[in-house]
């Protein structure tokens, strides 16, 4: 917890430059607890502060730390090149913050995505010595077969590594329907795995990052959440 000056909270959450922070004050738009601030040198504790900017209240955060459950065709990138990127999805003030995806979702894949402004959360969870499973939906093009769901357990070679890649666990869901769950969090690791395996990826989900599932986040398609402690702990592998 520490204490500053109103414009350079503002300007941490994300709402602009100090300049445009300090407009925002004199100009009536930011009140806390109910009553209008107009002096921008004014200081508060940010410990459990409120803030109440063009009528919307925003509680202060050294960080944030997002789940997006991801449409497809939104680029997981801050200069996308093809789609838009995910950041138009989340307030504009989130790009100020330069809040940045927890890795990579493909285009077209949609499901459970991480975002923070948090260097070192965003690095820990995208290292793959972390080894958190994450599970992924897959349709694909040729029916699914035992021989299939053998394959991905026993460990398919892809060309650039240097030992095979195993599944955690690989169900069959239906005659075109795989659940797989994965910890090595490698590029295009399911449509890879599937290739090498004599089938074809037509469509992917990602429902869950360790102890995280969408579900339980109740939030639809092109919606976002933030993430509470409770609920950042379940990131965290298991013992």
């Amino acid at each position: 917890m520490s204490k500053l000056s109103l414009d350079r909270i503002l300007q941490s959450q994300g709402f602009g430059t100090r300049k445009y922070c300090r407009a925002l004050i004199e100009d009536g738009d930011v009140a806390i607890g109910g009553e209008i601030q107009d002096n921008y040198k004014a200081t508060f504790e940010t410990g459990d502060l409120v803030l109440t900017v063009f009528d919307e209240e925003w509680r202060y955060r050294e960080h944030v730390y997002i789940a997006l459950y991801k449409p497809a065709n939104y680029e997981c990138s801050r200069k996308p090149s093809h789609h838009p990127g995910v950041l138009t999805l989340l307030p504009e003030q989130f790009s100020w913050r330069e809040v940045q995806p927890v890795g990579r979702l493909d285009h077209d894949t949609t499901g459970l995505l991480l975002m923070s402004d948090d260097g070192p959360f965003i690095h820990a969870q995208s290292s793959p010595k972390r080894h958190v499973p994450k599970v992924y939906q897959a349709t694909t093009a040729e029916p699914v077969t035992d021989a299939l769901v053998e394959r991905l357990l026993a460990g398919v070679q892809l060309h650039d590594e240097p030992a095979p890649l195993r599944a955690v666990s690989c169900v069959k869901r239906g005659e075109h329907q795989l659940e797989i769950v994965l910890e090595q969090g490698k590029y295009h690791q399911v449509k890879r795995m599937l290739a090498a395996a004599d089938n074809h990826c037509s469509a992917l989900h990602r429902s869950q990052i360790g102890g995280l599932t969408l579900d339980a986040l109740g939030i639809r398609e092109g919606e976002w959440c933030f993430l509470e402690q409770a609920q950042l702990d379940l990131l965290v592998p298991a013992a």
